[in-house]
């Protein structure tokens, strides 16, 4: 069983507060701790029910483990359906993002994304399509987020992921801006080149007028049915391929 303090930590971590003031997230299930074992991230303990401990890998002597029984992991778990296992992972330090990084690759710009469903989906669509590298603009949804890093599924540990002010970081980019608009050049005609990064806005505003006026390549996916609108995360997926496909020729 684990103490009333260690309950009471874990839960505190629930809330963005807690888990800046601590520098420690929360990663639940087995498939995204044990892609997070190896990774850059530094795990700090593994929570699990006794019949996880055998599907955990040999892992570093630091890392502290805890049997729990379904009780504590109730208590502790962000979820309403707790997966068997939860873990803490320590926040990194994350230095500003040195734009010559985004030469001879695509990176994506996020503004103002407010679900973290939509943040975590974006993750790993960046991860499948290889995208190393998420710009944030300060008022986009905390990463670290229990259901954005639910919605990464492991995705989180493989793509960089940076929080700036973007109307002064964007005019330091020196690759072409590209910007999903509901008016701009089919993307299925648009020649994406080699290097650039594509801005993505809020789910119900779009791209904000502060950063709308530094995309040079404004591009929109084409309405073939009668739906409004699009996702951001789909939107997203549709257009990572079609820069992937270019990339690939």
């Amino acid at each position: 069983m684990l103490s009333k303090s260690q309950i009471g930590f874990i839960k505190s971590l629930h809330q963005k507060k807690y888990r800046k003031e601590n520098g420690i997230f929360i990663i639940e299930g087995i498939k995204s701790i044990i892609e997070f074992i190896p990774s850059a991230y530094q795990v700090n303990s593994i929570y699990y029910l006794a019949e996880f401990k055998s599907l955990l890998p040999n892992l570093p002597p630091n890392i502290k483990l805890f049997e729990v029984n379904h009780a504590d992991l109730d208590k502790i778990s962000t979820l309403q359906s707790p997966q068997g296992i939860l873990a803490l992972v320590n926040i990194p330090d994350h230095l500003p993002f040195e734009v010559s990084g985004l030469k001879n690759s695509f990176s994506l710009v996020l503004d103002g994304i407010q679900d973290p469903g939509n943040l975590g989906t974006i993750i790993r669509t960046a991860d499948w399509f290889g995208f190393k590298n998420i710009i944030c603009s300060q008022n986009t949804v905390e990463v670290y987020n229990p259901k954005t890093v639910q919605a990464t599924m492991g995705s989180l540990c493989r793509v960089n992921v940076f929080y700036e002010q973007l109307p002064s970081w964007l005019p330091l980019v020196k690759v072409p801006v590209f910007g999903a608009l509901l008016e701009g050049k089919s993307s299925f005609e648009l020649e994406w080149g080699k290097e650039g990064v594509l801005i993505l806005g809020n789910e119900g505003q779009g791209i904000s007028p502060e950063v709308l006026k530094f995309i040079s390549h404004p591009v929109t996916i084409p309405r073939i049915g009668k739906a409004e609108s699009l996702n951001v995360a789909i939107s997203a997926g549709i257009l990572c391929s079609d820069i992937s496909r270019n990339l690939n020729k």
